[in-house]
């Protein structure tokens, strides 16, 4: 039997007590530990940043090229733009010059709400279907997805050939183009719309008033419909109106650039894939179809690329004669910021009309304004859709009023 001296139990339980509070304290030592590291590994506005960041400027080859791509500083009369009074004028003038040929929109729906039509539970989100009018004669169904929590969110418009792809529901057959579910997984709510019943009957785009007599080109014609999302949308209560952006892939790519450089009160945007100068040695850069900047009467010309044989014909031929690119267009997103997520249509070359926005934005004193991503394919890729979700968190959730960027 061991024999503890009286003299020494007093001390063994005040070494018990000190092992314990020991302990205790080790405990929350530990805790505090991985809370300091839990919030240092936290998205930050920097840690965006950091990622995203080398996207922002075209490689050597490349920088200040501007081909034969005009500079959106110069009238369309030959004068220079000097003041930023004067780039005012100047982007109207843009604005107008392509409004006019090609046809002015019809009045836009700022006061109508969107119809609830159903709605179901999922992720850490509600999914609604929706319906609203988005031109005076025509409405659409899509698809509202709101993310958990309380106060103003930043929201997202995802374009494409139907609203299912973007909310996850065509995986299989569209990979990587989630783009409304992944968004609202991070925090964003998300508009989900496309052209379904167009698609189906292979005509694709929107035609005001009628397909047989339209007025506006189909391509503009989608992008008066998305500013009319844009006006429906910001009326859900749980938006922020002044953090909305739009996004979309190959049509949807077209669409977003068309909307967001035409309606400015979208806040930043993301064009995926989509050709986005006029190219005809490229099928898929194809502005010439008469669904989006080559609108004629039916009967329609085979699709695809232009030949002797099978011309172009309505605007865009007009276009192209005239001296006419898209990089005017992409001038008027100045200084709000767009990326380009690249692919077999996008390729790095197309910094060079790039460069005449970048032109713009120095001139204006803005800086990191534009960006482009690259793949070898036209599909989407999980990284490239990765830089794509951390722009919108970088200018959507951080950078509201913009930084580097002077009015």
């Amino acid at each position: 039997m061991h024999y503890i001296s009286p003299i020494l139990k007093p001390n063994l339980k005040a070494f018990f007590r000190i092992s314990v509070l020991l302990i205790f304290i080790l405990a929350v030592v530990a805790n505090l530990n991985a809370q300091n590291t839990k919030a240092s590994d936290a998205i930050t506005p920097d840690s965006i940043w950091e990622k995203i960041a080398p996207f922002f400027s075209p490689p050597d080859e490349y920088k200040d090229q501007y081909g034969t791509y005009r500079s959106s500083l110069k009238f369309y009369d030959g004068d220079t733009v000097k003041t930023k009074k004067e780039w005012t004028r100047r982007r109207e003038e843009i604005l107008a010059t392509w409004n006019k040929m090609m046809g002015k929109w019809p009045p836009l729906l700022k006061s109508q709400k969107m119809k609830m039509i159903d709605s179901m539970r999922r992720d850490g989100f509600m999914q609604y279907t929706i319906q609203f009018y988005w031109t005076p004669n025509e409405q659409t169904k899509g698809y509202l997805l709101i993310p958990d929590g309380n106060g103003k969110k930043p929201a997202v418009i995802t374009v494409y050939y139907e609203p299912e792809t973007a909310v996850g529901g065509r995986k299989a057959d569209h990979p990587n183009r989630d783009f409304a579910y992944q968004l609202t997984k991070r925090g964003f709510i998300t508009l989900s719309l496309g052209t379904t019943e167009a698609t189906q009957e292979k005509t694709y785009s929107l035609y005001y008033p009628s397909i047989e007599k339209a007025k506006v080109e189909p391509l503009s014609m989608l992008a008066c419909a998305a500013a009319n999302a844009w006006y429906t949308l910001s009326k859900v209560p749980q938006v922020d109106s002044n953090r909305i952006g739009i996004m979309g892939h190959s049509l949807g790519g077209k669409w977003a650039m068309f909307a967001s450089c035409l309606f400015d009160k979208f806040a930043c945007a993301v064009w995926s894939d989509l050709g986005i100068v006029f190219d005809k040695t490229r099928e898929a850069v194809n502005y010439w179809e008469p669904w989006y900047l080559g609108f004629y009467p039916k009967p329609w010309r085979k699709r695809g690329i232009i030949t002797k044989e099978n011309p172009a014909k309505g605007l865009y031929p007009k276009l192209v004669a005239e001296g006419y690119d898209l990089q005017e267009l992409h001038a008027l997103m100045a200084p709000r910021p767009f990326l380009v997520s690249g692919g077999s249509e996008d390729s790095l070359k197309r910094w060079i009309p790039l460069n005449r926005t970048i032109e713009v934005n120095d001139f204006l004193g803005c800086k990191n304004r534009l960006a482009m991503t690259n793949r070898p394919a036209h599909s989407p890729s999980p990284e490239s859709n990765n830089i794509a979700y951390l722009f919108f968190e970088y200018f959507l959730k951080y950078d509201y009023p913009p930084r580097n960027c002077y009015k």
